[in-house]
């Protein structure tokens, strides 16, 4: 059975993420997400791991808490091993389909309903390195070509 990862921060991110949970049966899978108040309760009901919530607000904090991040995704990932990783982004994302990348493991991005004309940070990193990459607008086609539009 493949082993899926499922990655992303939290909120509407991790909301879109969840939408995938019809896949969970059918593969190997575990979820990593940030920690915080609305993801406590995730553990009683699926594989997950969690990362220390953080935000780029104040950004020297940010810069030590984010490696920190960084070290863990390595460890989480040499844990798991997974041979897909599918993303719906943010930084917490980047990081882990840089280290699949190197490791060859397919990466799947599917880029945030929020954006219709614009693309995301995470999007622009990691379409070059993605080997499904999905939209959800038609217009967002535009600026990836080779995105899938599902809708």
């Amino acid at each position: 059975m493949k082993k899926v990862l499922f990655i992303s921060s939290t909120g509407g991110h991790l909301s879109e993420l969840m939408k995938l949970e019809p896949l969970f049966e059918k593969y190997d899978y575990s979820i990593i997400t940030e920690k915080d108040f609305s993801t406590e309760k995730l553990k009683d009901r699926y594989r997950v791991y969690y990362v220390p919530y953080s935000t780029r607000s104040r950004i020297i904090r940010y810069f030590f808490k984010y490696s920190y991040v960084i070290l863990k995704l390595i460890i989480l990932f040499i844990k798991i091993k997974p041979d897909v990783i599918i993303t719906t982004g943010t930084h917490t994302a980047i990081p882990i389909c840089l280290i699949g990348k190197i490791f060859n493991k397919k990466i799947v991005y599917i880029e945030t309903y929020a954006n219709i004309t614009r693309k995301s940070l995470t999007g622009k990193i990691i379409y070059p390195i993605s080997d499904l990459f999905i939209v959800q607008w038609k217009e967002m086609k535009k600026l990836y070509p080779k995105a899938i539009c599902i809708g």
